[in-house]
Order: structure tokens, then C-alpha cells, then sequence
């Protein structure tokens, strides 16, 4: 590794994906005029428009996307964690061409054949703990009726949740939500809050893993007695909190959950929306190596993202044989006109397909294990401003600290920098709070892992030297 960190920064390899004549087909002008029109009519999510530079993209293949200009760039955000498949894989893109042609849409009470053959490989993932899906449109209504769900089936109505989440952007999925985007968009009632385990900035004075298991364990069910248990509905929680810093549960923790649970009548709703599909180097984070699975099976799954990389908007709720039994006789109040759209099932279908006959899950997890994971931990040695080095798969964070004593984050500036130094070195960075999320396409090669932990090398180097 020593080696790879001081070489430098290697020529650009070729797509994994073959590049179609449109992909070739780019005109500067044609990216001028994107911009423009996106900074004249564009409302963009999470963000003041006056400040805004958007990157414009043109095209993507593999673990690649390009500028009108022909400049490519390695893809280690998935955009926003989802494109674990990578860009423009030609099963899936031809499976929705095929669907478009032959039946583009279909209301949701009718049969389809996409459809059902979309809900059966994804129960069959998630094993035999889970019946039926109730598609939705992608991950926060996911969320949403995951919660109804749980509060019709319990008759109770206090969601708790960690204060380290994102759950998407809808009212009880925001309202789930533990970090900044909560505060202004708390119009949903019944919504509870914990802090989960995080060793590295623990809340609970712990110093170890398993002290930190056992007391924000405690805490959670000291909460749920204070709170009234029997007005708990769910506990809501993403299996690896994501946006939060990729924050791996410690051993013990999501058994110790169901347990909770179990012993209260509580429904646990495992939010996969981005750990979940190969992320983690399993189909679903919860089905872990440190995980007991017949001691941590949730009861309810909200899943999108992965499921088909983002080539179609898609989530859905993978759902327990009790609760589905629930609604046998009970009529379900929910539903959404696009749901299990036709084209969304097909590139499931498709995508579910090539990640099992492609050992893509396999691959994300032997990335982790022999080459990101100790690059990662390299550059941790390297760099001092790495704090922390946190994941497994293709699914990193890196905790930047102004001093790795005391562990203070370092600030927006720093963070600024680092992206910009990336951008010059071709790699496309994901980038939140203190924290440079490292996570490419569960597709990604050994070589290109190497030229992007040479390009974060660089770009630490460059903001340290200042």
C-alpha cells in the first residue's frame, strides 16, 4: 500500500461499461446550455440556490461519468450511495427499453408480471422471516408506510429513532430523522429520539465496543419504560446509519434490539434504503458476519436505492408473514399511483438479476475486506486529520479531526478544499458534515480503487500542505 500511496496519479482506465454512440455524441456548448438552463429554472434540494455550481454530467458507464468536455471522472458517491450496479449496465438498460415497448405503465391494482417477479427475488433476499412488498416511489414513503404499518398493526403511535439518522424527506420520515433537516420540518407527531452506538464520539462515556453495545442498549429501553411502552410503535433504524458517518453497529447491538422489541410488543422497522443491495457486501446490512440473522431479523424492511440503482425511481417495504396477515381481512389505507411502476419492476428485475449471476454482492465484499478497507486505514496512518476510518463493502467513511487527541471535526472549509482537490484529480467525492464518504459502485475493480485512494492521497497532502 505504501507503494500505491507515493505513485502517482495513474491515466484513466476504460468504462466497465461499453460507451454507446450517444454517450459519445458530446458538444461543449450542450453542457453550457445545461447549466444555464439548470441555474435559471432549477430548484435544487437541501440547499441556498444562490451559491449553487452544479457539476453537469453527461453521460456515465461503469464507475465513470464525464463532462460535456470529455473529462472523466471516478464515481466514489454512487451519486447519493445508490448506483451500486454502476452506470448504464446494459441488462438493466435493456430490460426497460423491453418493458417501455411492450407495457409503460399499469395502475397498481391490477397484476403484472414485472411486478411479481420483482417482489419474489426481493423476498427471497430478504429470507424467510418475510412475506410480501408494498412498492412505493423510492425510500421516504418507503419509510412512511413502514411507520403506518407498524402503528395500525400495534395500535400505538410513538416512533423511536436515533438522533444519528437520515430517513428521507417526507413528514414522518423527516420527523424520524436525527440530524439538522429535522428541526425546521417537525410537523409530524409521535416521534421519539435516542442516541445508537458510536464508539468514536460515544454519548455514553464507553470505551469499549461492548460497553457501548450494553449502555445504548439501556438507554433505548430506558427510553421506551419513560416513554410508556405501550405507546411504542416502532423503533425505526437504519441498520448502518448512512449519511450520519457509515456508523457499524457494534457486535451485539441489533440482537439486542429484536430482544428489546420482542419483550415489548414493538415493531422494529430496519431502514436499508442505503446500506441495503451489496452495499455492506450483503444483500441487506442486517444479514451481516457479525450479525446473528435468526436473533436480528426486523420485522419490517424499507428499502430503494440499491435495489436497482436509481435507474428508475423505486422503493418498497419488505414485510413480515404476521404483519401482511394483518391486512387479509383489513383493508390497508395506502397507496401511490406509481406503485410497482412496470419500468422500476423491470430494472429490478434485472438489476437483482445481474448482481446474483455477476457476484456483485461477492465482489463489494472482498473490495471492502482486501483492498478499501486497507487503503482506507493506509491513508489513516498517512494523514492525521483521519480520525477514524469506519465501513465494510463499498460502504467508508472518513472521520476528519483538527486533532486526532481531542477529536475536534474539522470544519466546512477544510471540507470545501478536500472536494475540490478531488474534482481536479478526477474523482467524484461524497462529502458530509466532517466526514469524506468513500463509496463506489459495488461493481468497482481493484485498479480503480488504487487510483482513487492516489487521487485521496493527493488531495490530503494538498489540504494539509495548505
Amino acid at each position: 500500500m505504501t507503494d500505491t500511496l507515493n505513485r502517482s496519479h495513474p491515466a484513466p482506465a476504460a468504462p466497465a461499461a461499453p460507451v454507446t454512440a450517444a454517450h459519445a455524441a458530446l458538444d461543449p456548448a450542450d453542457g453550457e446550455r445545461a447549466y444555464a438552463l439548470d441555474r435559471e429554472f432549477v430548484f435544487h434540494s437541501w440547499s441556498a440556490q444562490g451559491a449553487l455550481k452544479p457539476f453537469v454530467v453527461a453521460g456515465a458507464a461503469g464507475c465513470e461519468v464525464w463532462n460535456y468536455d470529455g473529462e472523466r471522472y471516478l464515481d466514489f458517491s454512487s451519486q447519493l450511495v445508490n448506483t451500486n450496479i454502476g452506470h448504464s449496465h446494459p441488462t438493466v438498460v435493456a430490460a426497460i427499453q423491453k418493458q417501455a415497448a411492450e407495457l409503460a405503465t399499469v395502475a397498481p391494482s391490477h397484476a403484472n408480471l414485472a411486478r411479481g417477479e420483482a417482489a419474489q427475488r426481493i423476498v427471497e433476499k430478504a429470507g424467510p422471516g418475510f412475506a410480501k412488498v408494498f412498492f412505493t416511489n423510492g425510500g421516504a414513503d418507503a419509510i412512511e408506510n413502514a411507520i403506518r404499518m407498524a402503528r395500525l398493526t400495534t395500535r400505538r403511535h410513538k416512533v423511536i429513532s436515533t438522533y444519528r439518522s437520515y430517513h428521507g424527506n417526507t413528514g414522518a420520515a423527516i420527523a424520524s430523522t436525527g440530524d439538522w433537516r429535522r428541526i425546521p420540518n417537525e410537523y409530524a407527531f409521535g416521534h421519539v429520539h435516542v442516541f445508537g452506538p458510536f464508539l468514536y464520539r460515544s454519548e455514553f462515556h464507553s470505551e469499549t465496543a461492548e460497553q457501548e453495545c450494553e449502555r445504548a442498549l439501556r438507554s433505548l429501553e430506558r427510553t421506551i419504560q419513560a416513554e410508556g411502552a405501550d405507546t411504542i410503535a416502532a423503533i425505526l433504524l437504519e441498520s448502518v446509519p448512512g449519511t450520519a458517518g457509515v456508523l457499524t453497529p457494534p457486535v451485539g447491538y441489533l440482537e439486542g434490539v429484536r430482544e428489546i422489541c420482542d419483550r415489548y410488543g414493538i415493531v422494529w422497522i430496519a431502514d436499508e434504503v442505503m446500506a441495503g443491495f451489496g452495499r455492506t457486501g450483503e444483500w441487506f446490512a442486517w444479514q451481516g458476519a457479525d450479525i446473528n440473522p435468526s436473533r436480528a431479523t426486523p420485522d419490517l424492511i424499507a428499502f430503494a436505492k440499491g435495489v436497482n440503482s436509481g435507474y428508475v425511481p423505486a422503493g418498497g417495504v419488505v414485510i413480515s408473514p404476521a404483519i401482511a396477515a394483518a391486512f387479509d381481512e383489513r383493508v390497508f389505507p395506502g397507496g401511490l399511483t406509481y406503485s410497482g411502476h412496470p419500468l422500476a419492476m423491470a430494472s429490478i428485475v434485472a438489476a437483482l438479476d445481474a448482481m446474483t449471476e455477476e457476484g456483485i454482492v461477492e465482489n463489494a465484499k472482498t473490495i471492502g475486506e482486501k483492498h478499501l478497507g486497507p487503503g482506507l486505514r493506509a491513508l489513516a496512518e498517512k494523514h492525521p486529520m483521519i480520525g477514524e476510518v469506519r465501513g465494510m463493502g463499498v460502504f467508508w467513511a472518513l472521520d476528519l479531526v483538527t486533532d486526532r487527541g481531542t477529536r475536534a471535526p474539522v470544519g466546512a472549509d477544510v471540507i470545501g478544499r478536500l472536494k475540490a482537490e478531488l474534482m481536479a484529480r478526477h474523482v467524484l467525492p461524497f462529502a458530509a458534515d466532517n466526514r469524506i464518504h468513500v463509496v463506489p459502485p459495488c461493481i468497482v475493480t481493484p485498479a480503480e480503487v488504487e487510483r482513487a485512494l492516489v487521487a485521496y492521497d493527493e488531495a490530503f497532502t494538498a489540504v494539509a500542505a495548505g
